[in-house]
């Protein structure tokens, strides 16, 4: 299952903003924002209801930055092997498993990057 969509916008500011209006009538809100500094590299806002943003903006260059996937699992076995598995088919290194605690105590996550640089993410919510 798809847990979230994320895009990347070149003004980070007015697209929230926009966001922010276009999405209220489709029932979701800006419910999450985090910082370059909170996240190692580029600032970050994810809209939806709460408690979950599925919709998430990151602030960089449109042309040449890849999508992002995030695939909802069950578990931190299911994580890991996707991980392990994704590596063996050609797939390179972009987050080992582990909590990104910056986000949600639970969440627990792992990127690899496809053979065209699209950042495809397992992630479980749930404690182990």
């Amino acid at each position: 299952m798809i847990d979230r969509i994320g895009i990347v916008v070149s003004d980070f500011e007015q697209s929230k903003s926009f966001y922010g209006v276009a999405l209220e009538p489709i029932g979701l809100s800006l419910i999450a924002e985090y910082s370059a500094s909170t996240t190692g590299s580029t600032d970050i806002a994810g809209f939806g209801q709460p408690p979950e943003a599925e919709f998430w903006l990151t602030h960089g260059n449109p042309g040449s930055v890849k999508v992002h996937v995030a695939f909802r699992v069950h578990n931190h076995a299911a994580v890991e092997v996707f991980y392990n598995v994704a590596l063996a088919a050609g797939g390179q290194d972009n987050g080992a498993p582990g909590f990104r605690t910056h986000y949600h105590p639970n969440y627990y996550a792992a990127f690899v990057l496809d053979p065209d640089g699209h950042n495809i993410e397992a992630i479980c919510h749930y404690p182990e």
